[in-house]
């Protein structure tokens, strides 16, 4: 990606997203990142990531933000509520994420779900299914927007997040029948590493930890991101 334009961060004020802010502005990327607080807006300048204030439940917020006078190369969303949540954002907020950068003319749009939405349903333990499944409905939803949208797209599934410093061993596959832990950092640099990789276009992927895989799955093919 050229260093001329910016990557859109949503969802950058915790979590995956933070460290993928992080992760960019450390590789010398310009970073733009929707924030509703001043507070999470002065944590974010400080590794000189740029904020822009909104809301991505609104509309007319995203599209200020997504189509201002700087070009956005790609966007990147982490945005996800908690299953208690009354509005989720999971598909309300990136429908208007994905929709404001069909306009934009993004070149790539990185989404950030779970393991559990679409065929890898059947990856989760029947418990963390029952615990996640109003959030993975509307996370689901959002993949499905983004797949008929028409951008270049990649999918990113996470398993269980942990927030230790990075392994390093953090891997992708297409097979929705793996599942396991992997730490938010790690997941931060295979997002990041797809959005030069060709071989990530319209892909729809599992982000796991190669040493925190459940045990008794089958056997299964790492993805190859080829040269990014």
């Amino acid at each position: 990606m050229s260093t001329t334009s910016y990557i859109f961060v949503a969802g950058a004020s915790r979590g995956v997203g933070q460290e993928i802010a992080k992760y960019l502005t450390a590789h010398n990327m310009k970073v733009k990142a929707l924030l509703r607080t001043e507070v999470a807006a002065k944590e974010l300048e400080a590794i000189a990531v740029h904020p822009v204030f909104g809301d991505a439940l609104k509309v007319d917020d995203v599209e200020k933000a997504l189509l201002g006078n700087e070009p956005i190369q790609a966007v990147i969303s982490t945005l996800g509520g908690l299953p208690t949540d009354g509005v989720k954002p999971d598909f309300i907020g990136n429908k208007n994420l994905i929709d404001a950068a069909v306009k934009a003319k993004v070149q790539k749009f990185i989404l950030v779900t779970s393991i559990g939405c679409g065929d890898s349903l059947g990856a989760l333990p029947p418990q963390a299914l029952e615990a996640l499944k109003p959030v993975l409905i509307e996370k689901e939803k959002a993949e499905q927007h983004l797949i008929n949208s028409g951008l270049n797209y990649t999918i990113i599934r996470p398993g269980g997040l942990k927030s230790e410093p990075p392994t390093g061993n953090g891997i992708l596959t297409a097979d929705p029948r793996i599942v396991g832990s992997i730490h938010r950092a790690d997941v931060a640099e295979l997002v990041c590493r797809c959005l030069n990789s060709t071989n990530a276009n319209n892909q729809v992927l599992s982000a796991l930890d190669k040493n925190m895989i459940y045990p008794g799955l089958p056997e299964f093919v790492e993805f190859d991101l080829g040269n990014w």
